[in-house]
C-alpha cells in the first residue's frame, strides 16, 4: 500500500516496498524528506537552487552506484549526480527524482613512483592536493578547494597550471563509470576508448564517474603569485597590459583578469572592502625567483590599494578563493570564449564590471592557449580549445529580491562579448543551460555529432539528462 512519501514517477506509484528493497541493497543511506540529513544532501552551494528530490542514495562504493542506476533506470526516475555540489547551474539535485550523493566517496591515492593519482567520484581538489602535495605532485584542477573534481574534470577543468599541464581532462588517464545499463566499465585509450573519448568534455552525459585516474605533476609547494589590486578606474590601462602580457608569456604562467571588488571580510583593510578593482592575477609555476622577476612588471602599474603577490604554498592558493564564495551565496554564472581580446572588448569588461548590481560579482578574463591548444580539436570531446581567451560574468549576491537583476547583468555581459567570439562557452560556467541544444551545440563544435552518435550507444533513453544534455542520434 502506498504510504504518505509515495513517489510519483510518470503517473506510477512507488510505495515503500520498492524504496525498502533498494536500501536493503545498498550499503550507504537512502534519504528521503523528512529523514536526519536530507535537507543538507539536498543542499548545493549555489543557494539560488532550492529543489527536493524524492530520494537520495549516498553510496559508499560502486555496487551501491549500480543499484541506484538500475533503479531509476527502472522505476523511470529523473536522475542527478551530486559530486562536489558546486555545479552552478543546479543540475547536481531534482524535484521528485534520485539523486546519487557520492560525498561518502572521496578516497584519493598517490602513487610517487608513476606520478599517478587515484581519487574516487565524490573527492574535491582540496581532497587531491592535500594528498598530492605530500610528494610535491599536482593535478591540474580548479581554482576553488571545495569543487568537487567530478563536475569540474568532466566538462574540461581550469586551473592555475592549465597552460603548462593542460585541462583536467588532458591529465585524465582511466575512468571507472557506470553507464545507463548499470554495467560497471573502465575506460582509458585501450578500453572503451570510444567513451573515453566522450567522457573528456562531455562526461555526465554518459555514467556516474565513480573513479579517475590522473596524472600528477612536479609542482610546489611553493609557487609565485602575482596579484596586485587596481582602482577599476584604471581598469582599461592595466588590462591592456596585463593582455600584452600573458600574450608573449611561457606556458608556466597562467594569468586571470579579475574586474571585481576588493572582499568585504576582515582579511582586508576595512577602509578598501567592496571598492571596486581590477587585478592583474598571474601565478607561475616554476623557480620562484624567476616568477618575481618575470611578473615583477604587474606591480608597476600604479600604485596599487594593495598588493597580495608573493610566493605561497600551492595548497593556500587553491583555497585562497573559498572564503569568499561560501555555500548559500545565490549565484548564476556564464561564459563565452573570445578570440580577439581587443581594446574594445577591455573597455567592455570594465564597462560591464561598473554596471554589476553586486560588490560580489566579477568579470574574469580566462588567458588560455600553451598546452590546452595544443591538443587536436578532435582528441576530445572538449570543443573550442583554440580561443586565446575565455570570459565569465560571475553574478554573485545575497539577497532574492535582486535575482533578477543580477541574472540579466551576467546574461547581457556575455552578449556584450559577443562580437569578439567565434562561439561557445566553457560549460562548467553556463548559466541555466538556458538555451539547451543551441549551447551544447556551439560548445562541442565539430565534435558533437560523434558525441550523439556515442550517447545512442551508451544511453540511448538519455537517462543521464540533467546536465548541459546531449540527445541521443536517431537511429
Amino acid at each position: 500500500m502506498a504510504t504518505r512519501d509515495t513517489i510519483h514517477a510518470d503517473q506510477r506509484m512507488l510505495d515503500d516496498s520498492l524504496i525498502n528493497d533498494l536500501a536493503g541493497k545498498l550499503r550507504g543511506p537512502v534519504l528521503r524528506s523528512g529523514t536526519p540529513a536530507y535537507d543538507e544532501a539536498r543542499s548545493l552551494w549555489n543557494g539560488l537552487i532550492d529543489r527536493r528530490p524524492a530520494l537520495i542514495v549516498q553510496p559508499t562504493g560502486t555496487a551501491d552506484v549500480v543499484e541506484a542506476v538500475n533503479f531509476a533506470r527502472e522505476q523511470n526516475l529523473v536522475l542527478s549526480i551530486k559530486g562536489g555540489g558546486h555545479n552552478v547551474a543546479g543540475n547536481a539535485v531534482n524535484d521528485g527524482g534520485l539523486v546519487i550523493d557520492l560525498s561518502r566517496m572521496r578516497g584519493v591515492y598517490v602513487d610517487p613512483r608513476t606520478k599517478t593519482v587515484r581519487a574516487k567520484g565524490g573527492a574535491t581538489w582540496g581532497d587531491v592536493d592535500r594528498e598530492s602535495q605530500l610528494f610535491g605532485l599536482v593535478v591540474p584542477g580548479g581554482v576553488v578547494s571545495t569543487t568537487g573534481i567530478a563536475g569540474l574534470t568532466l566538462h574540461g577543468g581550469l586551473g592555475h597550471v592549465c597552460r603548462k599541464y593542460g585541462l583536467s581532462i588532458d591529465n585524465l588517464l582511466e575512468v571507472e563509470i557506470v553507464t545507463a545499463d548499470g554495467q560497471v566499465r573502465i575506460a582509458n585509450d585501450v578500453e572503451n576508448p570510444d567513451l573515453f573519448w566522450a567522457v573528456r568534455g562531455a562526461g555526465s552525459n554518459f555514467g556516474v564517474v565513480t573513479q579517475f585516474v590522473f596524472r600528477a605533476h612536479p609542482v610546489g609547494p611553493m609557487v609565485h603569485l602575482c596579484a596586485p589590486f587596481y582602482p577599476l578606474a584604471e581598469g582599461e590601462r592595466v588590462l591592456k597590459a596585463w593582455r600584452d602580457f600573458v600574450a608573449n608569456a611561457p606556458d608556466e604562467i597562467h594569468g586571470i583578469g579579475l574586474a571585481w571588488s576588493v572582499p568585504d571580510a576582515e582579511e582586508f583593510p576595512p577602509e578598501l572592502r567592496a571598492q571596486p578593482v581590477v587585478i592583474p592575477t598571474v601565478v607561475y609555476a616554476g623557480d620562484l625567483e624567476e616568477g618575481a622577476r618575470m611578473t615583477q612588471p604587474l606591480q608597476e602599474l600604479g600604485t596599487p590599494l594593495l598588493d597580495l603577490s608573493g610566493p605561497i604554498p600551492w595548497t593556500v592558493l587553491q583555497a585562497a578563493f573559498d572564503p569568499f564564495f561560501p555555500a548559500g551565496r545565490l549565484a548564476y554564472w556564464k561564459s563565452i570564449y573570445v578570440d580577439n581580446f581587443s581594446d574594445e572588448a577591455i573597455a567592455i569588461a570594465i564597462d560591464r564590471a561598473a554596471k554589476r548590481p553586486s560588490s560580489m560579482s566579477a568579470v574574469t578574463i580566462w588567458h588560455l592557449g600553451g598546452a590546452i591548444a595544443r591538443v587536436p580539436e578532435n582528441a576530445t570531446a572538449f570543443g573550442r580549445r583554440a580561443a586565446p581567451f575565455a570570459v565569465s560574468a560571475e553574478a554573485t549576491w545575497t539577497d532574492p529580491a535582486k535575482n533578477d537583476a543580477n541574472i540579466a547583468w551576467s546574461r547581457d555581459t556575455v552578449e556584450a562579448f559577443r562580437p569578439f567570439s567565434q562561439g561557445g562557452s566553457y560549460l562548467n560556467f553556463p548559466g541555466f543551460g538556458e538555451e539547451k541544444a543551441a549551447m551544447v551545440r556551439a560548445a562541442y563544435g565539430s565534435n558533437y555529432e560523434r558525441l550523439a552518435q556515442l550517447k545512442a550507444k551508451y544511453d540511448p533513453t538519455n537517462l543521464f539528462r540533467m546536465n548541459q544534455n546531449i540527445e541521443p542520434a536517431m537511429k
